[in-house]
């Protein structure tokens, strides 16, 4: 018989740590597209994707399939020492469809942070200098590199350190909560050329490899910069021989409408950081830069035991043919629009919703308790998320205040799941727009 929600977390608070934390009580027996069932049998909306990571749905039938079909084949090899085409043919494809029109190159991991600590192992490589540079509210993961990377301290940092050296953080393009006071455009966009003064105070230009952003922070709020930040951040990093390393692992895969959002802000970074979405759920991540950036390392300086596993990788190759052959991207920009339309109309009746920023359906709501002060409504947000899952739906809060709400849901969500979704998640914010 199987266990209910209740007896299994009597037995997950016994034999799990609780410092791996549950965002949800809820045990989940299947789940298909946009709709979970918990083991009690109890369907629940899904506005969350895993975090970010079922941009093509739970279980899509042909991720499915193609596992299968390799599983059939074989599982493991280690692409060290048996390769297999699965793993070249996702690098192809990825090389041709990154930003810009130079030759790539790509290898593969596991996970996000993999990519992350991958990345900057080659720009120190590749430049011969250690300093690395993060932003304010960013988020890249939890191992000592990227941990130390990360901005925010608890839970993320707290108690783990000490940190990785030869890392720096600036403030980043906080346009609602501007680091500087200043308001755009009349600022000048001057969080990117305060890049340059830097060098002055913290690190040298000759002394640091590379500046690591996420094109729209996740965990960090979707802070979303303006259109012209990464032209002068880039321009900045080429004037000093620094390379731009772009982290999509949770703004990629069409999260935002086209496969990678730093597409909407038309640059070629020089290093590209995938997981997340780009297996379909299984566990990959991807490094895809310049080629003659990527070719550099030594043989046997790259790689590791399970980068890049077959069933990954032909769960992969599924989810781009998903959206490049399906219309996922079509589908995607189309979702983009209903929900900035839904939202800008919240916005408008509700005064708890300080902003709504974001690009595409990647977007959220900055929750305040007054839009003149902007003082942050983190209680509410987690009451909001608490509220939406007792009527059925799973939300995610986020920021660096926790007062944001966002919203990460399959992009092959159907309109009726979504317009309920919209209704429980608007019911919900009319409840804690009381308290403000």
């Amino acid at each position: 018989m199987t266990a209910g929600n209740e007896q299994l977390m009597e037995l997950r608070n016994k034999h799990v740590p609780g410092g791996v934390a549950l965002l949800s009580p809820a045990f989940i027996a299947k789940a298909q597209g946009a709709i979970m069932t918990d083991v009690d049998g109890r369907d629940l909306i899904d506005f969350a994707g895993g975090i970010g990571v079922n941009n093509v749905g739970h279980s899509h039938p042909k991720v499915v399939k193609a596992i299968q079909e390799q599983a059939e084949k074989f599982i493991h090899t280690c692409f060290h020492v048996a390769p297999y085409q699965g793993y070249i043919e996702l690098a192809q494809r990825l090389n041709e469809l990154a930003p810009g029109n130079s030759p790539k190159q790509t290898m593969l991991a596991n996970s996000g942070a993999e990519a992350v600590e991958n990345a900057i192992k080659i720009a120190r490589y590749v430049t011969k200098r250690p300093g690395v540079i993060s932003l304010e509210n960013g988020f890249h993961g939890r191992t000592l590199m990227t941990m130390t990377l990360t901005s925010k301290v608890k839970p993320y940092k707290y108690g783990f350190g000490p940190f990785a050296p030869e890392s720096y953080r600036i403030p980043s393009a906080y346009c609602y909560r501007c680091p500087y006071g200043g308001s755009y455009p009349s600022c000048g966009c001057a969080c990117a050329h305060k890049l340059d003064e830097f060098f002055t105070g913290y690190v040298a230009a000759e002394q640091t490899a590379a500046i690591i952003i996420e094109p729209i922070q996740g965990e960090g709020g979707f802070v979303t910069p303006p259109k012209e930040y990464f032209e002068i951040v880039q321009g900045i990093c080429k004037k000093h021989g620094i390379l731009l390393i772009i982290d999509e692992i949770q703004s990629g895969m069409g999260r935002t409408g086209k496969l990678f959002a730093i597409d909407h802000w038309g640059i070629e970074p020089d290093l590209i950081t995938t997981a997340k979405s780009l297996a379909g759920g299984m566990p990959l991540s991807a490094i895809t830069g310049r080629a003659e950036i990527m070719s550099q390392p030594h043989p046997g300086g790259l790689g590791g035991t399970y980068g890049g596993n077959p069933l990954s990788c032909a769960a992969a190759l599924a989810v781009l043919d998903i959206f490049l052959n399906d219309g996922l991207l079509d589908q995607s920009v189309k979702l983009g629009e209903k929900l900035q339309q839904r939202f800008d109309e919240m916005q408008q009746k509700y005064e708890i919703i300080g902003e709504v920023r974001g690009k595409g359906p990647m977007l959220a709501l900055e929750l305040v308790r007054d839009r003149n002060t902007k003082a942050p409504a983190g209680d509410l947000a987690k009451k909001l998320v608490k509220l939406c899952y007792d009527k059925g739906l799973i939300i995610l809060s986020c920021g660096a205040l926790g007062n944001v709400v966002r919203l990460l849901m399959p992009l092959v969500i159907t309109d009726e799941q979504l317009d309920r979704g919209m209704a429980i998640l608007e019911e919900s914010l009319a409840e804690v727009n009381t308290e403000i």
